[in-house]
């Protein structure tokens, strides 16, 4: 991590812990917003107005979040006009670095090395994780945002008519429905295969796998009498659920130790994931090699850095 603007830390997956040794995610720094207008939006500054080429999307294959903003911008048919640079899976000490893997590019901004160069364009006394998703202004050659639950939300409405408007992933009828939803899933399923991952005690990482179970129930029996995650259309809710979905069996079953099931073992979540990820231009966003590599270069969980045989075969 960054400490005014130094580097101070080589990448660790855990960096805050709660009493039980559970794994605890840092928030977002950069929230400002993108708008047809320019207005400011919930959070943050004015003066970031939706126009085609201003904005470039950094991400990562290998990171939910990320991959997100890219399912996102996939459907709304946003390609030609926020820009879009792939970072390598493999995690550096510095965390995200440039080129080196095949599919990873070079940064066309700036011929930087690593992301948290980025980072500190924004701010030379930047403290804190260098994360994905990045939103980038080039115009004002700053970060918008670094908050994948906020960019979704941009890309799907903050871009007016340079987007395809016959998607709505976030519809006002649907809105409080979602929010449970996403409320209901983020701690304990998205976020919660994290803190099994990453527990640092038997009790965090018990009291983390039984809640991911759980919330599998959950979305097992929500999809026996729906065809999506929210009622019968697609939403935001099955952007954020599809990412930890498509990861589970490659990674998480393993890697994270939440191995009670699959989900080949969910028969109707199987099977809407399956469906999700025939949706049109939705498996360019998927990249289980990227996803293979990242994960298991995690140096905490996987220090030989040996990915296991037998993965990538769950679609």
């Amino acid at each position: 991590m960054l400490i005014d603007g130094q580097w101070a830390e080589d990448f660790q997956p855990v960096q805050k812990k709660d009493a039980k040794g559970g794994f605890v995610r840092q928030p977002s720094q950069f929230r400002n917003w993108i708008t047809p207008t320019g207005d400011a939006g919930p959070t943050g500054s004015a003066g970031f107005k939706a126009e085609t080429g201003r904005y470039h999307l950094y991400v990562a294959y290998i990171c939910p979040w990320a991959s997100r903003t890219l399912m996102v911008r996939k459907l709304k048919k946003l390609e030609g006009v926020v820009s879009v640079s792939i970072l390598n899976p493999k995690l550096t000490d510095k965390v995200w670095a440039f080129n080196g893997y095949p599919e990873a590019g070079s940064d066309p901004l700036f011929a930087d090395d690593y992301l948290y160069q980025t980072y500190l364009r924004a701010d030379k006394y930047y403290t804190g994780r260098i994360t994905v998703p990045v939103l980038w202004d080039k115009q004002l050659n700053t970060i918008v945002s670094n908050e994948s639950s906020e960019i979704i939300r941009m890309l799907n409405n903050g871009f007016g008519g340079l987007a395809d408007n016959s998607i709505n992933l976030y519809p006002l009828l649907l809105r409080d429905e979602i929010e449970q939803v996403n409320e209901r899933l983020y701690h304990s399923f998205n976020n919660g295969v994290y803190r099994a991952g990453f527990a640092t005690s038997q009790e965090a990482y018990e009291e983390a796998c039984k809640e991911v179970f759980s919330s599998l129930d959950y979305i097992e029996s929500r999809l026996a009498t729906q065809p999506y995650i929210v009622e019968s259309v697609l939403t935001e809710a099955d952007i954020r659920l599809f990412v930890t979905l498509i990861r589970f069996d490659l990674v998480y079953h393993g890697l994270f130790k939440t191995n009670l099931k699959q989900i080949k073992d969910y028969p109707f979540t199987y099977a809407y994931m399956l469906k999700v990820y025939r949706l049109p231009g939705i498996a360019e966003t998927v990249n289980i090699d990227h996803i293979k590599a990242g994960y298991y270069s995690i140096k905490a969980l996987n220090p030989t850095g040996i990915v296991p045989l037998g993965l990538g075969n769950i679609i």
